[in-house]
């Protein structure tokens, strides 16, 4: 043992733990003149991240000197949060003073240790781990003397400094990537520009700065694409007909958007005497995509496609996705199959998963599908070989969600803005959800549960979607919330169920506030995610749940597919070996990619939102109050874009009513929920935020003109 691993020993063993490097020189005996070695042999073991120093000038593990772990969440008045790694332990986040950063910023990896300043939660950076940022994207400026690129986002709270030589020839006010090359301490970040985006005020490149903002990918490696055209040319064999189930005589539609060109699933079904036998149909996207190629690489690295208004970035570039495992009409492709036999109260007497081949009889639209549910005769004549299908779509989806809503399943209808771009007008309708969303829904939710429960019985590796039951705290919170729009929530709050949920909202069916209920509920639940342990689905009232039902899209279902079909054919012993850890990199990769397409679609959306109502300022419409803060209060309108009214602009003074959720003034009062009448005054794009002015309460039904 020489003598680095010695003096680590010691620490790990507690001799030197929280000791200065005059009390190591005493307990170890190291004669002064010793000191300088043994320094260096500190900071080696700091670098190393074994140990650390804190503010004090004692050596440590992170346990011996109480050290915390987290992310920097900054705030652009200059000052931050921690947010702590382990939320068990450290429930709250940590206030970290400016002056306590020592060259942290938003996005860094760092430790800090607890100063109890004005309070118990404040904090002091000790190390940081890892910088958050490598490249940032933001607005860029030039003077005489250097180009600076001040940020998009405003938590990241300094300028990037570009030297002057190398930004010359960089048109002042233009969006920008810069890629950072150093943190001096005490100064701003250095950089240099690698992309230019466009017109600060041009809105696609904003569009694109957002993307580029998470680290999005728009186009793949060659390699990658050359590999997806080689796989997509491939066809099929009798060889591969041979060792499946063959559907092709059989009808089966795909249901899907009217501008969708990656198509997962397709689905079948017939009656047997009083049971129902309900095929889904999942691309075989594995066939194609081998565990651990080029291909699987790239698809684990973005972990999922990512849907904007113009544009689509995919997990699998499009001769996979759109060609070859797509689902198309009339093409033969191969599918992983889930057969379920289902009885007339909704239980699945029997399953079961085989490999298959398909031909789609048709390829078929929501529209369509509640076209021909509501007798359109054009239309039924157009799908006659699959009219009575759809039909029997229809009765048994209502079937299965009678059977969900006993359970307990929580049926959540938060509005979703629907944007349509034709690459020169944006359109957002009224938010409307047909039933035939609901069938697809339904169908897949089944075979997910199906499958997932299948696996978890014979103890298989696997990716589950969990979702955890709301903390306490944050139930406490939305039962208080509930109370104040005067409904009855007389739930435990320590140990809330799926059903107590769900009785709420049905008690608040056909009242104003349903809506807005819908959304406050879905924030008090903890965010769904993927892990290789099966906790169940809190939403669903699901005790096993998992994602195999888009592959061309999500990643968990991709990993998932390869984990069954190597099972199905004999393969168990090899699927515990391969893929008992991958499940957990698998998990927890897929987890945060989801997360960062979903702010990065929220975003995006905002942004095409502030820009349609950008030409809608001065009109009128119907709103719902949404939200009410100290500052003012949100409306909603019936396509779901929110505005904000400020405080200031309502006539009268106004107190902010926390525990009820009002504004309270001398002649009236504005609470969550109530209809009113606003009219559109001004968007601001850098926060993507619309202004709206109160006109006045709506009463006893009275409208005016919706939203064109």
């Amino acid at each position: 043992m020489n003598a680095k691993e010695s003096l680590l020993a010691a620490f790990r063993d507690g001799t030197l733990a929280g000791k200065n490097i005059g009390e190591i020189c005493k307990t170890l005996q190291i004669p002064y003149r010793e000191k300088n070695r043994l320094f260096d042999l500190l900071e080696k073991l700091c670098d190393d991240g074994v140990i650390f120093q804190n503010d004090g000038g004692r050596y440590g593990t992170i346990e011996q000197l109480g050290l915390i772990k987290g992310v920097i969440n900054g705030n652009e008045r200059g000052f931050a949060f921690l947010v702590p790694d382990d939320k068990q332990q450290y429930s709250e986040d940590f206030f970290i003073p400016h002056k306590n950063l020592h060259g942290a910023l938003h996005g860094d990896e760092v430790l800090i240790e607890r100063t109890y300043g004005r309070s118990d939660d404040e904090g002091s950076v000790v190390k940081i781990l890892a910088r958050g940022y490598e490249k940032i994207v933001g607005v860029f400026r030039r003077d005489r003397r250097a180009g600076y690129l001040f940020p998009d986002e405003k938590k990241f709270s300094t300028e990037i400094y570009i030297p002057l030589s190398a930004c010359s020839h960089i048109k002042n006010g233009v969006k920008a990537v810069a890629r950072i090359t150093s943190y001096p301490y005490g100064k701003s970040p250095g950089g240099e520009i690698v992309e230019v985006l466009g017109d600060e005020d041009d809105f696609f490149a904003e569009e694109l700065s957002i993307i580029r903002s998470f680290d999005l990918k728009e186009e793949f490696p060659p390699q990658v694409e050359k590999e997806a055209k080689r796989q997509a040319a491939r066809s099929i064999t009798e060889e591969d007909i041979q060792s499946r189930r063959d559907f092709r005589d059989k009808l089966l539609v795909t249901i899907d958007g009217a501008d969708t060109r990656d198509i997962d699933d397709a689905v079948s079904l017939e009656k047997d005497g009083e049971d129902y036998i309900l095929g889904v149909h999942i691309a075989d996207v594995t066939h194609y995509v081998a565990y651990r190629s080029p291909l699987d690489k790239e698809a684990f690295e973005r972990g999922t496609s990512v849907y904007f208004p113009d544009r689509v970035l995919p997990m699998l570039p499009k001769a996979l996705s759109n060609g070859i495992c797509s689902l198309n009409e009339g093409e033969d492709r191969l599918t992983l199959s889930c057969l379920m036999r289902i009885d007339k109260k909704g239980n699945v007497k029997s399953s079961e998963l085989v490999e298959g081949i398909i031909r789609s009889t048709h390829k078929m639209t929501y529209d369509e599908v509640t076209k021909i549910l509501d007798g359109d005769k054009e239309t039924c004549q157009k799908y006659k070989l699959v009219k009575d299908m759809v039909c029997l779509f229809r009765e048994l989806t209502a079937i299965l969600q009678t059977k969900r809503s006993k359970k307990g399943s929580i049926s959540l209808d938060v509005k979703e803005a629907k944007i349509l771009f034709d690459g020169e007008t944006i359109r957002i309708p009224d938010y409307e959800r047909a039933f035939s969303y609901q069938i697809i829904e339904a169908f897949m939710v089944l075979a997910n549960e199906t499958i997932a429960e299948y696996m978890h019985s014979i103890e298989a590796p696997f990716v589950y979607r969990i979702h955890e039951k709301p903390t306490e705290e944050k139930a406490t919170t939305f039962r208080a919330f509930a109370q104040t729009l005067g409904l009855t929530a007389r739930f435990s709050a320590d140990d809330v169920k799926p059903y107590d949920y769900q009785n709420l909202l049905k008690s608040a069916e056909g009242l104003p506030v349903y809506s807005i209920l819908n959304r406050v509920m879905l924030r008090s639940m903890q965010k769904a995610k993927y892990s290789p342990e099966n906790v169940g689905h809190f939403g669903l009232a699901s005790k096993c749940y998992c994602h195999f039902t888009s592959p061309i899209r999500r990643y968990p279902d991709l990993c998932i597919h390869r984990i069954i079909k190597l099972i199905l054919n004999g393969g168990y012993p090899e699927a515990v070996e391969r893929f008992s850890e991958f499940v957990q990199d698998a998990a927890a990769q897929s987890s945060d990619r989801e997360r960062r397409a979903a702010d990065a679609e929220r975003e995006v959306d905002d942004l095409y939102m502030t820009m349609y109502m950008s030409e809608r300022i001065g009109k009128v419409y119907n709103a719902v109050i949404s939200g009410v803060t100290a500052f003012g209060l949100f409306a909603e309108l019936n396509n779901t874009i929110e505005g904000f009214i400020p405080i200031e602009s309502l006539f009268g003074n106004y107190t902010f009513d926390a525990d009820r959720f009002r504004l309270v003034g001398n002649n009236t009062a504005y609470t969550i929920g109530e209809c009113i009448t606003i009219k559109v005054v001004d968007v601001d794009f850098e926060r993507r935020r619309t202004e709206f002015r109160l006109l006045k309460k709506i009463e006893n039904g009275h409208t005016v003109s919706e939203l064109k």
